[in-house]
């Protein structure tokens, strides 16, 4: 292992945490920048995060580690689209359930998408040969902390998911729920493609049996695919009302700082996700909890006993993960 990868995977935990508190973060100014009473106020978001990510992949293509010429960024692009389009799919589907549910209720739901990739990964990882056994991607307190924060993930979307169920129940003049049950729809949806998404992106940044692309050449495809999106969106909404959408709007302030603590989140996801996919990806899907503190915070959104009770399961499980971390630095 060279210096430079030796210090990213010693490093993956750190970034872990970043990317969770920055898609956290992120969760909560979609939730703001979000209007019910607007049908495409999803794709307005998506035009804001494929403005953010393509600068951004722009303006890191020097750094590419293949210098991406023509035919180097076509045939990365076709190896990368699986995962790209997964997550933009997802995203963008995301982004649309914010109208109808709550930012707490949504984000749990999304992300027990966190053990579904954990588990297509060592399925993957054991049939191929990268691994002969759990007991070689996990140490006893690694396995611990994992299965602790995605039992506090899973049982926090069960928890919301009743909720939601309960609160579909209200009159229709409640207008955030007026889809009901049926909107939890957005967050189930926006699991499966993620699943798929995570699972892709642990595969394809393997060291051993990946797909060979580095963590700058996967940022730039994916920030280049979400600009190709976001142009698509702002293209249809043109179509639709008639007139350009102009993303640089006060209102749609929130819109942009969104989009950029995605980016920054996504940027340490790589890094982390190069490192060690397994442990990375329950761990940054727990940022539905930094999401849920801080709709509490912020959006006034209630917290109920079974709800702390899980965000305290998901930081005991982080914290274990931390020491197991710093023990095998040592």
């Amino acid at each position: 292992m060279d210096t430079r990868r030796e210090r990213i995977v010693l490093s993956w935990f750190l970034f872990a945490l970043i990317s969770t508190l920055g898609w956290g973060c992120a969760d909560l100014f979609y939730k703001k920048g979000t209007d019910p009473g607007d049908r495409y106020s999803h794709l307005k978001i998506a035009v804001w995060v494929g403005l953010v990510m393509g600068i951004c992949a722009i303006c890191l293509m020097p750094l590419s580690e293949s210098r991406l010429s023509p035919e180097a960024l076509l045939g990365n692009a076709i190896k990368y689209a699986p995962a790209s389009l997964c997550y933009i799919i997802s995203m963008v589907i995301g982004y649309a359930g914010l109208r109808y549910l709550e930012l707490s209720i949504v984000s749990p739901v999304q992300n027990a998408s966190g053990a579904l990739s954990t588990l297509s990964m060592l399925i993957h990882f054991i049939f191929v040969g990268r691994i002969g056994s759990i007991s070689e991607a996990f140490s006893t307190m690694d396995l611990v902390g994992t299965v602790l924060i995605v039992s506090g993930v899973v049982a926090l979307a069960l928890v919301e998911q009743r909720l939601a169920l309960r609160e579909g129940e209200l009159p229709a003049s409640e207008k955030k729920y007026r889809l009901g049950a049926l909107a939890l729809l957005f967050p189930l949806l926006y699991c499966v493609f993620d699943t798929i998404g995570t699972a892709a992106d642990g595969i394809i940044l393997d060291d051993t049996m990946g797909l060979g692309l580095g963590e700058i050449d996967v940022i730039i495809l994916y920030g280049l695919t979400f600009l190709l999106a976001g142009m698509v969106a702002w293209i249809f909404l043109y179509m639709k009302e008639g007139k350009p959408y102009n993303p640089f709007g006060k209102s749609e302030r929130n819109k942009g700082i969104a989009a950029l603590c995605e980016e920054f989140g996504q940027i340490f996801y790589v890094y982390a996700m190069a490192a060690k996919p397994m442990l990375t990806a329950p761990m940054v899907a727990s940022y539905c909890i930094v999401s849920v503190i801080l709709s509490r915070a912020f959006l006034k959104e209630k917290l109920n006993i079974p709800q702390i009770a899980c965000v305290i399961v998901v930081i005991l499980g982080i914290v274990i993960l931390g020491i197991s971390e710093g023990l095998a630095e040592v």
